[in-house]
């Protein structure tokens, strides 16, 4: 089979336009640089629309989309109940003085879903809930320093980046804590070296972070962390900013048998409308309480009506296992396209949100970037070294569509490299 190969004339003017009145024109993970684009001409740089589980481009290229909008999209762009519950709203109120009842109807869906949640805050973006739980952690248990999984991103706050990044200075970072992640060992030496100085323990529920493969928790790593932080009056904080919802309705700490103290939720909590969310436990409620701690669009309703609906369509459809049901399809067959060609495709993390990484004998990451653009030429949009989404619009036809781009993909691969 033969695929159109796309052309992208039209995005490269309006990248031209961009970069007049934008820093970098796109900035952030979606800059063409900093998203790993590369080569940049293989890649569309502005979209036109999106419907399910596709989004067109301005030049009319039509992608099957794995990054689902870096993890928002879980139900299908522009999902038709969670659509109709926000314009709905957005006929009576949205951003007004007193807040739309609507937020305690959210909070008391999420403590009624969330196995750890007894309390729910509301803010915009992932970092913001993130940051919170930082905050709250401290003002809890009046102290400073924080321990970090190496490899783990949090948002791009200062107290969550590194010394000598632009703009972040020493005594942002200075307690700030860091051990390997599955190393429980090294989180009891930590501990102890640090006896009475440590607020909070954050990570993500498994090892998801850029430019590696992904690592599930080891057999009772969470639970003897858990039991830890108990001990020690830490607070354990899970960013489920991209896990929650698809690995389990209840929250990816149930998903792996402990409960959370603080536990941050994001991206797919209302299928795109921007909302965010920290939930936490009763023994919490008075220090977050005592956090000033606000933004001017956090308590607008139309997201919370999207959010109740969004989580309503998730319990009926039981979409933890439709995702995983998906990805498993989905990455066997990427397997057998890669060992078909001669290559070894190797796939980690769980299957609705895994990485992928084209192994050769050099473990040379240009070969599996070269493998994405391949694909994303002819109309399937992965990334690189970044986690990859299942959505619930995903068909079969999709799936074996992507797989016969990808097998495509890795024979042109094979073709450019004779000496592999």
């Amino acid at each position: 089979m033969s695929f159109k190969i796309n052309k992208y004339d039209k995005s490269r003017k309006a990248f031209e336009r961009a970069e007049k009145v934008i820093p970098s024109g796109v900035y952030g993970h979606l800059g063409p640089a900093e998203g790993c684009f590369i080569p940049v001409e293989a890649f569309p740089i502005f979209a036109e629309k999106a419907e399910g589980t596709y989004f067109w481009d301005v030049d009319g290229n039509r992608f099957i989309d794995y990054m689902c909008a870096y993890g928002p999209n879980i139900l299908g762009y522009g999902d038709k109940d969670v659509n109709a519950a926000a314009f709905e709203q957005s006929k009576i109120a949205d951003c007004t003085t007193s807040p739309s009842f609507k937020m305690v109807e959210l909070a008391e869906l999420l403590v009624d879903t969330v196995k750890s949640a007894d309390w729910a805050f509301f803010a915009k973006n992932g970092g913001d809930t993130t940051t919170l739980a930082i905050m709250t952690a401290r003002a809890a248990t009046r102290r400073k320093k924080i321990v970090f999984v190496s490899g783990f991103y949090h948002g791009v706050a200062p107290w969550t980046q590194k010394l000598g990044y632009p703009g972040v200075m020493e005594e942002e970072v200075a307690n700030n804590l860091y051990i390997p992640w599955n190393d429980f060992e090294a989180f009891e030496k930590i501990v102890d070296e640090n006896e009475g100085e440590i607020a909070a323990f954050i990570a993500t529920p498994y090892m998801h972070g850029n430019f590696q493969d992904n690592e599930l928790p080891a057999d009772g790593y969470w639970q003897k962390v858990r039991k830890l932080c108990t001990q020690k009056g830490i607070v354990l904080i899970v960013d489920d900013v991209r896990c929650g919802w698809r690995l389990d309705l209840a929250g990816s700490d149930h998903y792996y048998g402990f409960e959370a103290d603080l536990i941050c939720f994001c991206k797919a909590l209302a299928n795109g409308w921007n909302l965010s969310a920290l939930c936490g436990k009763d023994w919490l409620k008075s220090a977050v309480s005592g956090v000033t701690y606000t933004g001017s669009y956090w308590l607008s309703a139309v997201p919370f009506a999207a959010a109740i609906a969004c989580i309503n369509k998730m319990k009926k459809l039981n979409l933890p296992e439709v995702l995983r049901k998906k990805g498993l399809m989905l990455t066997d067959g990427l397997r057998i396209a890669a060992a078909n060609n001669g290559f070894n495709l190797v796939v980690s993390g769980e299957p609705a949100l895994f990485y992928l990484r084209t192994a050769d004998k050099d473990n040379n990451l240009m070969l599996h970037q070269e493998w994405v653009a391949e694909c994303v030429k002819r109309g399937v949009f992965f990334t690189n070294h970044h986690n990859h989404f299942m959505n619930a619009a995903m068909t079969d036809e999709d799936i074996k569509f992507t797989i016969e781009v990808a097998e495509e993909a890795y024979r042109v691969l094979r073709k450019n490299h004779p000496e592999l």
